[in-house]
């Protein structure tokens, strides 16, 4: 049985993810954080273009990120809930299309998608 995923206590279906994150977005929620009925977290940081995607074993946990190794230079913008802005290297982020599909797919699956880069950080 697939993992359940929640924004906020709002449970969410694979299908559903993508529209939600993209509402939020749209309201000006640039972070947001989904959590498993296991303890998983899974963060999705935007400036828009690009997206900062990070699964965590639960609080505490360093996790891992999705990574564009091909990637040069470094984008700002990426705006917290607390009003802290951040800069990130391009490496550390995604285009925000495929920051998208990778978000579906860990909640879908449970897993990063076999063709996406993803970097440790424990």
């Amino acid at each position: 049985m697939p993992e359940s995923w929640a924004v906020d206590g709002d449970h969410l279906a694979p299908d559903e993810v993508v529209a939600a994150l993209r509402a939020r977005i749209s309201a000006g929620h640039r972070e947001t954080w989904l959590t498993s009925e296991s303890g998983r977290m899974l963060a999705f940081v935007t400036n828009t273009e690009r997206a900062m995607v990070m699964l965590l074993d639960g609080e505490g946990d360093p996790g891992e990120h999705a990574a564009a190794p091909e990637a040069t230079g470094s984008s700002d913008g990426f705006v917290l809930s607390n009003g802290q802005n951040d800069e990130y290297p391009d490496t550390d982020t995604v285009p925000i299309g495929e920051a998208l599909r990778i978000v579906e797919h860990v909640v879908r699956e449970g897993s990063w998608p076999a063709d996406a880069h993803h970097v440790s950080d424990r």
